[in-house]
């Protein structure tokens, strides 16, 4: 027969609890390789939809060796595995040539010994020529003859001030900084680079300082060749790059000061120069370093404000001047004015009350600050008179 659907199941028969392998886990007693009550695996209460906690990214899984930094747990530890490694560029990228020291000798030793092995090869040649079994002689003679020949492209000349880089079929093979003739590797090509001090001078150059106020800032820079091979090497053109970065530094110094008026302690465009062509060098210098370029000196050559604030910003500093020249008269008249009334009081020249000492001072600041002449009025009555 069918059960009804609204029935209840039958319960089992009670009997005697089964033993074994296969027998049911007893209610609170905890069995090993079992879920527990509690644990990760814990099946949900009645009416809970089951959810199972995931470990956080990047955390290590049971198993599972750890993962290296930046990767995610459970993946392989050798990110692209089928393509190229893009750090090998990266390092291929930041591999750079330093100058080094070139062979050569003396041009004149060099030209001796190229004279003799040039008279051995022809004087070879000709005995060969002249006996009847001497093809090998003139064999020899003729490879040493075209041996001589090409170490005619081993000899250079360096200026005072110059220095030659040296390349062996594109390869650098190192500087020849001794100046006269020398020798060295034939079919080398021998470029020229001067390591002389050199100047210019920035364009003028409008930026806002660090208050907001636009000036037109100029600057000389001094600087020489430190390392051949990097400014050879390491950028295009290096007299374009020291320009471009010189002026970059100049702005980005510009703008970290202000022009003048400064907090007290902090330096300005126009008061500090030495201090802010100490700070232009440095930059400069941090910024040229990748082309082997090294700076002597920097001096600021040009400082103005710019021409739509030059005349506001004119006004503004004679006001501050004549407040200046006001203050320090004002100051040298009060000085006078009590120099004045001391004497008077250490020699008893006149006993003044103190009506008549405010009445002396009056006067004699009014003289001293005065744009113009004072013109003297003679009082022929008393102070006191009405």
């Amino acid at each position: 027969m069918t059960q009804p659907p609204d029935s209840q199941p039958t319960p089992p028969p009670a009997g005697p609890l089964p033993s074994g392998p296969s027998a049911a886990p007893l209610p609170g007693v905890p069995q090993p390789g079992l879920p527990q009550p509690g644990g990760p695996f814990a099946p949900p209460p009645v009416g809970q939809v089951p959810t199972f906690a995931q470990p956080p990214l990047g955390a290590p899984i049971a198993g599972f060796p750890a993962p290296a930094p930046g990767m995610v747990a459970g993946h392989s530890a050798t990110p692209y595995a089928n393509q190229a490694d893009p750090g090998r560029g990266v390092a291929q990228l930041n591999r750079h040539i330093v100058e080094k020291r070139a062979g050569s000798m003396p041009g004149l030793l060099g030209l001796l010994i190229w004279l003799v092995l040039a008279v051995v090869a022809l004087w070879l040649m000709w005995s060969g020529s002249s006996q009847y079994n001497g093809g090998g002689l003139v064999a020899i003679g003729l490879i040493l003859l075209i041996i001589v020949l090409f170490c005619l492209t081993a000899f250079t000349i360096v200026q005072p001030g110059d220095a030659r880089v040296i390349q062996f079929f594109g390869n650098y093979v190192g500087t020849i900084r001794e100046t006269g003739l020398r020798m060295t590797y034939p079919l080398t090509n021998k470029r020229r680079i001067s390591v002389k001090v050199r100047n210019f001078e920035t364009r003028e150059i409008k930026v806002n300082d660090s208050t907001g106020n636009p000036v037109v800032i100029a600057a000389i820079i001094v600087w020489q060749v430190n390392d051949t091979a990097e400014a050879t090497f390491a950028v295009e053109y290096y007299q374009q790059f020291i320009t471009v970065q010189s002026e970059a530094a100049l702005r980005h110094i510009a703008t970290i000061h202000p022009y003048d008026n400064g907090d007290p302690g902090e330096p300005t465009l126009r008061g500090s120069t030495d201090q802010v062509a100490a700070e232009l060098a440095k930059e400069v210098r941090d910024r040229i370093t990748i082309a082997g370029l090294t700076v002597v000196e920097t001096r600021i050559s040009s400082l103005s404000y710019a021409p739509e604030i030059a005349s506001a910003m004119l006004q503004r500093q004679q006001a501050e001047a004549l407040l200046a020249a006001r203050f320090k008269i004002v100051e040298g008249a009060v000085s006078m004015v009590e120099s004045a009334l001391k004497r008077i009081e250490e020699e008893d020249l006149v006993a003044l009350d103190d009506e008549r000492k405010a009445a002396m001072i009056s006067n004699l600041l009014v003289v001293l600050c005065s744009d113009s002449r004072a013109t003297p009025t003679l009082n022929a009555g008393s102070l006191y008179n009405t």
